[in-house]
């Protein structure tokens, strides 16, 4: 494991975590939960788990984000004060 790498790994994912947490559009913090994937993904390969980076990949930043997608269309993009 290479410490810089996943020291930035980390960093991006309490951003993003964060961030998703945060945001009050509905259609952004599905993006960031999809990043948020993305990037947990990263860091299980860097651990050496290749296929639950693989799943990790394709379960929750394809189709769990896609799904998400779906069900935005039925909902208001915008949280209510």
């Amino acid at each position: 494991m290479i410490l810089p790498i996943d020291l930035l790994l980390l960093l991006f994912l309490l951003i993003v975590g964060t961030a998703a947490l945060l945001v009050r559009d509905l259609l952004a913090a599905i993006v960031l939960a999809g990043a948020y994937s993305f990037i947990m993904a990263n860091v299980w390969l860097q651990l050496g788990a290749t296929d639950v980076a693989f799943t990790e990949a394709a379960v929750g930043a394809g189709a769990s984000t896609a799904l998400f997608m779906a069900c935005l269309s039925r909902v208001p993009r915008w949280e209510k004060e």
